[in-house]
């Protein structure tokens, strides 16, 4: 049966989602803070703070799952982290000389807490809808969240952006309902702050081959499992 849609519960989620993002990104209150690993994790924690909160006041059972559907969190850690992490840390040692961990850890940490938000909550709160509404609204909502409205040429390439991502990543979360696993999916373009190139573009299609053939094997694997009980 489907469950109906908690508007309120939503409207708490983006609101406090809404206003953290403003805080972070157009006023000057964390100027003060030296530490830009810290200033980039306060800039994505909105939509896990508007997630608990709603969860909270509306006493939601909502399941918020690193591991998701694999029996521990070892392997869409080693999977969805600890690979991409080592793979993207490798190019950045043989450009720059040294390991980036802190960076590393610091743009997981970034997609963690958007996903907590946009797939953990908002998705399973939509998930009645039929999947091309819960993904054009999941879009807008994100969209918007990040706070560049102007109509430009730019701003309209990063929607149709947001608009696959939000598929793809969505994709990636009925399958697995692993916020380890999304996390690391959203994470990927993030690693590359300093622009895709030749090198990037290899990597990003390295690891969605691997990730999204992992995917199709563990799902064909479980379905075996379960035909044979």
């Amino acid at each position: 049966m489907k469950r109906n849609i908690n508007f309120g519960a939503i409207a708490v989620f983006y609101t406090i989602a809404l206003i953290c993002r403003y805080i972070a990104v157009k006023t000057n209150l964390l100027s003060g803070i030296e530490n830009g690993y810290i200033v980039i994790l306060l800039r994505g924690v909105g939509p896990a703070l508007g997630a608990f909160a709603a969860i909270k006041l509306f006493s939601l059972s909502n399941p918020l799952s690193l591991k998701g559907i694999y029996k521990n969190v070892v392997l869409p850690f080693a999977v969805y982290w600890i690979l991409p992490a080592f793979l993207i840390a490798g190019v950045y040692y043989f450009r720059n000389g040294k390991f980036p961990l802190l960076f590393m850890f610091t743009v997981l940490s970034y997609g963690l807490l958007e996903e907590i938000g946009w797939r953990g909550f908002l998705q399973e709160q939509l998930k009645s809808l039929p999947a091309f509404y819960s993904t054009l609204i999941i879009a807008v909502l994100w969209f918007v969240w990040h706070l560049n409205l102007e109509m430009t040429a730019d701003n309209l390439v990063f929607l149709a952006i947001i608009f696959f991502g939000t598929w793809g990543i969505g994709k990636i979360y009925s399958k697995t309902s692993s916020l380890l696993a999304v996390a690391g999916v959203h994470s990927l373009n993030n690693f590359f702050h300093e622009g895709l190139h030749q090198t990037e573009l290899i990597l990003i299609g390295l690891l969605l081959i691997i990730w999204i053939g992992f995917v199709i094997m563990y799902d064909r694997k479980n379905k075996v499992v379960v035909s044979q009980e």
